[in-house]
């Protein structure tokens, strides 16, 4: 039987995910998915490049801003919410594009992880919170060491949640369902030193376009542990603008998260045998256009 189309987009951080994926839903009659663990947020916008409706350019986009950091929101959740999306497209008699580069998101579309269904503790959860990130990920290694390869060991409510299983049940492993879609998956591959510099030069535009003030509003309802959750780029700024650093440390420590961030996104994009790289548009317009041509 075939299966649903869907095109997968990838890369790291500033390496034109969403232009591309723009242009070739316009050439396509697509509609694109975001699967980006910050632009679910409705407080992140600058520091998460969410896309513009001036960028979008008339393409629908969903699954942006769609809950408040207050609320707790799992992988399960974004899974079963992209799943939607996508069938709505696909209804429509339009390309779905999932695009984005939280790569635990966009397994779990593309692989259709089941998620052990374990009811949450709230009491755990509490005395968690209050480990730093570090700490959890050695806790989780103890417990649930193939849990604690697949993670990203920065994200502290990801962390807590695996805890919060593998307590119960160690063993844990989240398996692959069968394939809900047919997929290319197209990587964005780029030289470290241009990757660099598009990180560079992002950064710089965010500053110019108030990202100091995107953080200032966070401060007035989020907690400095909060702040470091969502991204270390935001947590330099905190310390920043409450005068620990100077504004030097802040652009140098930012640059370097970000960067870093981008290493561990393509360490975890590789390890997919899937992925075809592709340098510009026209090596993505021309496969997509074939894959969409297969019967």
């Amino acid at each position: 039987m075939n299966l649903p189309k869907l095109i997968v987009i990838i890369g790291p951080t500033a390496s034109g995910k969403t232009s591309l994926a723009i242009k070739l839903a316009k050439k396509f009659n697509g509609e694109i998915v975001s699967a980006d663990s910050r632009q679910i947020y409705k407080e992140l916008s600058i520091g998460s490049s969410k896309v513009t409706p001036k960028e979008a350019q008339g393409i629908k986009h969903y699954l942006i801003d769609i809950v408040s950091l207050k609320e707790n929101f799992s992988a399960q959740q974004f899974k079963e919410l992209a799943i939607r999306a996508i069938r709505e497209i696909i209804k429509k008699g339009k390309v779905p594009f999932l695009v984005g580069g939280t790569g635990f998101y966009v397994q779990a579309v593309v692989d259709n992880l089941i998620f052990p269904k374990i009811e949450p503790n709230n009491e755990l959860r509490k005395n968690l919170a209050t480990y730093p990130s570090f700490l959890l990920f050695k806790i989780l290694q103890i417990l649930n060491p193939q849990r604690a390869k697949q993670i990203d060991q920065n994200n502290k409510r990801r962390l807590i949640r695996a805890i919060e299983i593998s307590q119960i049940n160690p063993q844990a492993k989240l398996k692959k369902g069968k394939p809900i879609f047919q997929t290319l998956i197209l990587g964005i591959d780029q030289n470290r030193e241009d990757l660099n510099k598009a990180i560079e030069k992002r950064f710089n535009v965010w500053l110019k376009q108030g990202f100091l003030d995107e953080v200032k509003k966070l401060m007035e309802n989020y907690k400095e542990e909060d702040l470091k959750e969502i991204g270390l780029h935001y947590y330099w700024a905190y310390l920043y603008l409450i005068g620990f650093i100077d504004y030097e440390t802040f652009i140098k420590k930012s640059l370097i998260s970000l960067k870093n961030y981008a290493k561990r996104q393509l360490t975890w994009f590789k390890r997919d045998n899937r992925v075809i790289w592709i340098k510009n548009y026209s090596q993505a317009q021309k496969l997509v256009k074939k894959f969409l041509e297969i019967n």
